[in-house]
């Protein structure tokens, strides 16, 4: 008796995919995952489920590289989950997705690949709002967080071991902002937005150049107030594997442009006000 082909419908095996991931923060409660709040990884399930890539996100091993909190945006995130509906995940996430969180290039990676353990390193930049007196000061003073340091006056430790190696630092000007780029294999809480408190006080002229060498050499003081959220990016996050870019069909760019527009209107109108005469 011949054997019936619908036999041979077995599910296609699953692949375990990685996407690198952007969004602005400022909608977001943070990225990890919370019930009562909207967070960037509740999104993403949920745009991975009306797209039936998976039913239940930890039996696809769902996990991100690391946690941003509330305010802090990303372009060099990264999400992976396993799926039978690969192709479908590399070619229309980004249709099922919210306007403020997309992805820009995917990996086919090992069924073991954890993004968080995996990754070798992380790098974060911090814009600063302000007018700075000495960006080259900044930059002087940031090589003292280059290698191993207790950075226990510069983050919130709790329980986690202080220590952090720092693999580059510095401080550059980029379209008028002063900007902060650390690398390091992990950070603490709230380190980098302490760093960057640390280098504002150097820049505005109100902690001397030696300011930060003493702070990684004090004994445990009340840490520095950490800087707003809202200029901290996730830059890039490197697990060591080759990216091929998303389409970039079925992405609306219509809330960024909306953004924007936003932005300039509102520079107009603080310029107009600065300069009207009463």
């Amino acid at each position: 008796m011949e054997k019936d082909q619908t036999d041979n419908t077995a599910h296609a095996p699953a692949v375990r995919l990685a996407f690198r991931v952007s969004y602005l923060g400022s909608r977001f409660y943070g990225s990890q995952m919370q019930a009562a709040h909207r967070t960037v990884e509740g999104e993403f399930v949920a745009a991975c489920q009306r797209l039936s890539l998976f039913d239940d996100w930890r039996k696809a091993g769902f996990l991100s590289a690391g946690r941003t909190d509330r305010g802090v945006h990303a372009c060099g995130q990264v999400i992976a989950f396993s799926t039978e509906a690969a192709d479908r995940a590399r070619t229309v996430i980004n249709t099922q997705l919210p306007p403020d969180l997309w992805c820009s290039e995917y990996a086919d990676v090992s069924p073991e690949f954890h993004p968080r353990y995996d990754a070798k390193s992380r790098t974060y930049r911090y814009y600063f709002s302000n007018s700075l007196h000495d960006p080259a000061a900044m930059n002087r003073v940031a090589q003292h967080f280059l290698g191993s340091h207790n950075f226990t006056n510069f983050a919130r430790v709790k329980d986690k071991n202080p220590y952090r190696n720092i693999l580059a630092a510095r401080v550059g000007v980029e379209d008028g902002f002063v900007f902060f780029e650390v690398t390091a294999g992990s950070f603490l809480w709230h380190q980098v937005r302490c760093m960057a408190s640390a280098l504002l006080l150097v820049g505005n002229e109100d902690a001397d150049e030696d300011s930060i060498a003493r702070l990684l050499e004090a004994d445990a003081l009340r840490p520095l107030q950490p800087a707003p959220a809202e200029g901290l990016i996730l830059w890039d996050t490197d697990c060591g594997v080759a990216w091929t870019p998303v389409t970039a069909e079925g992405q609306s760019g219509a809330f960024m442009d909306h953004l924007v527009r936003h932005h300039a209107l509102m520079e107009k109108v603080c310029r107009v006000l600065k300069t009207s005469q009463f």
